[in-house]
């Protein structure tokens, strides 16, 4: 019976409405007063009356639909004389997705753009909703609120305050700006006012850039003193915005900033900051970062970085970054499927203690084209490569200021064959060619050439094993047997100092970083890999190896791992578990002593309330990589959420060779529906010549829902019943 008085009542309120409009044609009408084109409106109700010919009244589940704007109430009066519809609660009004109005009673137009709502709340994408003795429509564009109090909290009783809340004499909500403008504005904490301002503007949560304040904080550090950031966001337009932050302290005075652009095919961000301090240097200290992205025709891409700094110690002074070597540089690459371009000029700059800038390579420049072919005659894969590089030192003096030039052209087939048994078998082969030109070295200046033949075989065996539970095994023995030829150049070692041997170089032919080393003579290999892929998610992955050496290879350094005619034993080690835990690790062992040369490890657990890694490392003393003493460093770090609420987070890093902590750092956050409280502190024990060790506390205090940010409902708060 309800669902014929609803259909009847469609049909009926509909053809009232829309009379309307048809004897008003007589009669011109304020285009300010209903736009012109207005879809018309729909009315649905359980049960309809005519009260003379000027009124009709609907009862019971009334809606009424007109454009993106839908109104329910439990009766409406249309008067067709004024074009006005009274309204009987409860009323909810859904002006789009974003904008929900709460009444009482009212008046409005039948465009639903103008009138009066009385006992009203206007709530705003679910997070913010003000709630006011009454609340003007006007135009449809702006929504004025009378005697108003604001929150973004969860509000389970009458009696009891929110957390936060703004009371004003008047709000204007501009849903087209996505403004919010507080007259008389009252800041009040469990109903304490502690601010008044006599005008405030905030955006509303749908509102993704607006010019403004964003969240202070305040910060403590033992060197700068007490102070506060009061960031200020400022929109340029829709494409770009500049951020200025004032820092302002017992010991000195910063203002911070960051600009940041998109274009059509990248982006650009550049930040830094000026600092007149006290801490014992003259005049202004400062530092710029930069970076940039774009994309570019035929697949090409460009990118740039820029780093720069007044001085050795201002990042680390105001923990703005740990580097210790600032690279500036511009690259160009294209990667398809068969080739690969790039470029790259760079710019280093040191700001360790005891080192020179002027004589380290600072000026760097690369390039690379590498091109795969595959030849049907012989089969295989052909690989083409060219590499030019080029570095040098600003200082004049000899052999420290040697400024070098290479290049490399070589070629490299391969290719892969299933032998009986499964046995998989590959044959590599191919050829370079090195020249060098060096300056202002007396031991080695002049041109150098070489070429270097090379060639290899691999055997790999692949052993696969499915338990009846699902579990996969796969055991792989590994095996080379390579030839380098040429013989070793008198050239300076300024790009293959550090090399790294692990389970992704095992089975290579050269194990130096660049060209300017290359092995010699006669090489082999010998591994075995353990493969594990679970049902249930638990994996694991074991690599053993060893690498042998006709003879001694001179420009390996004992923490190589690669020294002398025996390599030391590699271990790594991966394992994965569905209760997400993770580990890595990776060991070379002395093939004679079985004594430790270089370790490092990372374990890691995650779940959903609790995230912990902890890293070791180890490095043995190796005077040929300028250290001159054993290093060993162990650091923690995690979060676990204690509560609904809580979160607390910590950072330990120790070096167990000097016996003494570097840094470490705790934070607690307090977060639900409305707010964000931090409270941090962190210490960096280590000290030089250029900084002193210093102690940081920070405080932060951010009011949720005035903003586009995502919602986590898993911090709100519930009201108990």
């Amino acid at each position: 019976m309800r669902a014929r008085w609803r259909s009847f009542g469609l049909v009926l309120g509909a053809l009232f409405l829309l009379a309307a409009p048809l004897s008003a044609q007589d009669t011109p009408r304020d285009p300010a007063a209903a736009p012109t084109g207005a879809a018309p409106a729909m009315l649905v109700a359980d049960r309809l009356s005519v009260s003379g010919r000027t009124r009709l009244i609907a009862e019971g589940h009334v809606e009424v639909i007109q454009g993106t704007t839908r109104l329910r109430a439990q009766r409406i009066v249309y008067d067709r004389q004024g074009d006005t519809l009274e309204l009987t609660g409860p009323i909810i009004i859904d002006d789009g997705e974003d904008t929900r109005i709460l009444a009482d009673s009212g008046e409005l137009s039948t465009d639903l753009e103008r009138g009066l709502l009385r006992g009203a709340r206007l709530v705003l994408d679910q997070r913010v909703q003000l709630a006011a003795n009454q609340i003007d429509r006007v135009g449809g564009r702006y929504t004025q609120l009378y005697k108003v109090a604001a929150t973004s909290c969860r509000i389970c009783a009458s009696d009891t305050p929110p957390l936060w809340q703004i009371r004003a004499k008047r709000v204007v909500h501009d849903k087209e700006g996505k403004q919010l403008y507080f007259d008389q504005a009252q800041v009040r904490v469990l109903d304490v006012p502690i601010l008044w301002v006599p005008r405030l503007r905030l955006p509303d949560p749908t509102q993704t850039r607006a010019t403004g304040f964003l969240i202070p904080s305040l910060y403590q550090n033992s060197q700068l003193g007490l102070g506060a950031r009061v960031p200020y966001f400022i929109r340029i337009g829709d494409h770009r915005d500049l951020t200025l932050t004032p820092y302002i302290a017992e010991h000195t005075n910063t203002l911070e900033w960051r600009y940041r652009q998109a274009y059509r095919n990248g982006r650009i961000e550049f930040k830094g900051a000026v600092s007149d301090d006290t801490l014992g240097t003259s005049g202004l200290r400062g530092y710029l970062f930069g970076k940039g992205r774009f994309k570019l025709r035929n697949d090409f891409r460009l990118s740039f970085d820029i780093k720069a700094t007044s001085d050795r110690a201002y990042l680390l002074e105001y923990d703005y970054s740990g580097q210790d070597r600032l690279r500036s540089g511009i690259d160009l690459t294209r990667v398809r499927r068969n080739e690969y371009i790039s470029g790259e000029l760079s710019h280093y700059k040191t700001l360790r203690a005891g080192e020179v800038s002027a004589t380290l390579p600072t000026m760097v420049g690369s390039a690379t084209y590498e091109k795969r072919l595959f030849p049907s005659r012989v089969g295989g894969q052909l690989t083409l490569s060219m590499d030019l590089l080029a570095h040098g030192r600003s200082s004049s003096l000899p052999t420290v200021g040697r400024d070098v030039a290479r290049t490399e052209v070589a070629a490299d087939w391969r290719r892969t064959w299933t032998l009986p048994g499964g046995l998989r078998a590959g044959l590599q082969t191919g050829i370079a060619f090195d020249g060098f030109d060096i300056r202002q070295d007396p031991a080695t200046q002049g041109t150098h050439g070489q070429v270097t033949p090379h060639a290899a075989v691999t055997l790999r065996w692949p052993l696969k094993k499915t338990t009846p539970g699902g579990v996969t095994h796969l055991l792989q023995p590994l095996a080379m047997i390579g030839w380098t030829g040429g013989n070793r150049l008198n050239v300076p070692n300024d790009e293959s100092t550090r090399v790294e041997f692990d389970e992704g170089n095992l089975l290579s032919l050269s194990h130096f970083p660049a060209a300017d080393r290359r092995e010699r003579g006669r090489t082999a290999a010998i591994g075995i890999n353990w493969n594990r892929q679970g049902a249930g998610g638990w994996n694991a992955d074991l690599t053993l190896g060893q690498v042998f050496f006709e003879k001694a290879q001179p420009d390996f350094t004992r923490s190589s791992g690669l020294q002398g005619t025996e390599s030391d034993f590699l271990v790594a080690a991966q394992i994965d578990s569905p209760a997400g835990l993770g580990l890595n690790a990776r060991g070379l062992f002395d093939a004679d002593t079985l004594t430790l040369d270089k370790a490092e490890a990372r374990a890691a657990w995650n779940n959903n309330g609790l995230s912990v890694g902890s890293s070791y490392i180890w490095l043995t003393q190796d005077l040929d990589e300028n250290r001159l003493a054993d290093q060993s460093e162990w650091a923690i770090d995690g979060s676990y959420r204690m509560s609904r609420h809580w979160t607390g987070r910590a950072d330990w890093r120790y070096d167990l060779a000097n016996d003494q902590a570097s840094r470490a750092g705790v934070a607690f956050e307090y977060r639900n529906e409305c707010v964000n409280i931090e409270v941090s502190v962190s210490r960096r024990f280590t000290s030089s010549t250029i900084v002193a060790p210093s102690t940081n506390f920070g405080f932060t205090v951010g009011l949720s829902g005035f903003s586009a940010s995502s919602i986590d409902d898993s911090y709100a708060r519930t009201c108990r019943k």
